[in-house]
């Protein structure tokens, strides 16, 4: 067994000095050896940002080349015979193009920022004097924050007081795009725009605060927008909240100014994402852990992404051209809480399926707002796709093995707590579930049955399809392989220890 860990870095980001200058392109980063870390790599590599422990958003202040919980990982996956654990550095900072922060103080000193650890007690970001913006964010979500704050005091809006539950400013979501054809590639990242939702504590646009929120937008639109000195915000929404739990969206949505769709380019393809869809906050390590995953998915597929959202990785792998057949485990992870990913892919039956030309993606995703992205999505797809591809609105927590029947491939991407606990106990019964599904004279004739399940019905009704209108659930075969992304290492920690199959892996990657 290697005694040393394989950590990946792209060509702009020397182990030395850390350099984070954009690249000419490239979506891939080849491997090599991390050496020890040194005291001038720490401080090189530091995060510098004055608000660290005090702030909720980093956990590692130095060594950003080589987060502890690396270590960690590389340690555990040992310990199961696993010895070539990679890590892709990514940028170290400026990565983070999606922020949620809640807007607490006064109108003359609005507090804007995440919570202190454990506490509701807003840990501000202040004017950029100094370096003392945030070191994660992208530097333009860092300019809106100021544009935001000058605003709220020329209006006098009032934050939102979570005691006394008034106010006119409860949160506000940072979304930076990055996708921008109008530039060459290596000037698109620094010249981001930002779409700014404002969290509007009313019911409605109709509400008696709606005048401030009007004016506030258009100062936000006037200051940021494409007339002005520097062109910074993409678009302004709003969303109305009035609940007195800590959930952040309303299910209330409006577009105020700006362009109305949002794009960005990851994994071969170009993704819409409204504000109420979930989205990847470091784009980059994101985009490069796409272009990763369509190596470990072999050709002629159909796959079943399960939490899909708005259906970008299963889309991304449907229009990739470069999958080729073969049987390694593959995982993630993104650090430094940006984005934990682990992506865990093994076999999951001892048979083989023989594979035809045709294959299928099917979008499996809770969140009906998350349609109107996959919509928008599918129509820049290839016409040339030979695909078939759906998007359900279904909890696949819910009989999970009716949504993974026919499939080669599953795709995981749950939230941080990890897998549900019937989607999880399902997966690790796929084996015994083929063995009687073989021996069971009935399974030939399952799907001759008319389908009555309220759930699938309702999830069918709700349904979109694309492309080839063929689909893989004429079989009943089950997946060979699978692909497990996590945001949380102690959640995929516990998957690993309590599968046996682990042993079956012989590759991990983390960004």
């Amino acid at each position: 067994m290697n005694s040393s860990s394989l950590f990946s870095f792209g060509g702009r980001f020397p182990i030395i000095n850390c350099r984070v200058s954009a690249p000419a392109s490239a979506p891939f980063v080849a491997s090599v050896p991390l050496p020890p870390s040194t005291s001038s790599d720490s401080l090189a590599c530091s995060l510098q940002c004055p608000h660290f422990q005090s702030c909720s958003g980093c956990t590692q202040e130095f060594n950003l080349h080589r987060p502890a919980v690396v270590d960690e990982a590389s340690d555990f996956f040992k310990r199961y015979g696993v010895d070539d654990f990679t890590f892709d550095s990514c940028r170290l900072w400026g990565w983070r193009c999606r922020a949620k922060l809640a807007v607490r103080g006064s109108s003359d000193n609005a507090l804007i920022g995440l919570y202190q650890e454990g506490t509701h007690t807003v840990v501000d970001i202040p004017e950029c004097k100094c370096n003392f913006d945030c070191a994660a964010h992208h530097p333009n979500i860092n300019a809106a924050i100021e544009l935001l704050r000058e605003g709220i005091k020329v209006f006098d809006v009032v934050p939102f007081d979570e005691d006394q539950g008034t106010g006119d400013l409860r949160y506000v979501q940072m979304a930076v795009t990055t996708h921008s054809t109008n530039l060459r590639a290596p000037e698109r990242y620094k010249n981001g725009k930002v779409q700014v939702s404002l969290v509007w504590n009313s019911r409605n646009e109709r509400s008696h605060n709606a005048d401030k929120l009007q004016a506030l937008s258009t100062y936000l639109w006037r200051k940021g927008g494409p007339n002005s000195k520097f062109h910074l915000i993409h678009s302004v929404w709003a969303n109305f909240q009035t609940s007195t739990n800590n959930i952040i969206f309303g299910n209330r949505w409006r577009h105020l100014l700006g362009e109305r769709d949002f794009w960005e380019h990851v994994g071969g393809i170009d993704i819409s994402l409204d504000p109420s869809s979930f989205g990847q906050a470091n784009t980059r390590a994101f985009d490069s852990l796409l272009w990763k995953l369509h190596k470990y998915v072999p050709g002629g597929s159909s796959v079943a992404d399960l939490y899909a959202g708005a259906g970008v990785i299963g889309l991304s792998l449907a229009t990739s051209r470069k999958c080729r057949q073969e049987q390694r485990l593959f995982t993630s992870v993104l650090n430094l809480k940006r984005l934990y990913m682990f992506i865990l892919m093994k076999r999951l039956t001892q048979y083989f399926i023989l594979k035809s030309d045709f294959s299928s993606v099917k979008c499996i995703e809770v969140n009906k707002e998350a349609r109107l992205s996959f919509e928008k999505t599918i129509q820049r797809l290839p016409n040339s796709l030979n695909c078939s591809i759906s998007w359900h609105h279904a909890d696949a927590s819910v009989n999970p093995l009716s949504w993974i029947i026919g499939s080669d491939v599953v795709v995981v991407d749950p939230p941080r707590r990890g897998l549900d606990a019937s989607l999880r106990q399902m997966l690790e019964s796929v084996p015994s579930i083929e063995k009687r599904m073989r021996s069971s004279s009935q399974s030939s004739s399952l799907n001759a049955k008319e389908e009555k399940r309220p759930w699938i019905l309702r999830a069918k009704e709700l349904s979109i399809q694309a492309g080839n209108k063929q689909t893989s659930e004429e079989n009943n075969t089950l997946p060979q392989r699978l692909i497990y992304i996590s945001c949380g290492w102690e959640s995929f920690k516990e998957v690993l220890e309590t599968n046996t199959g682990i042993k079956q892996c012989c590759r991990f990657r983390s960004f």
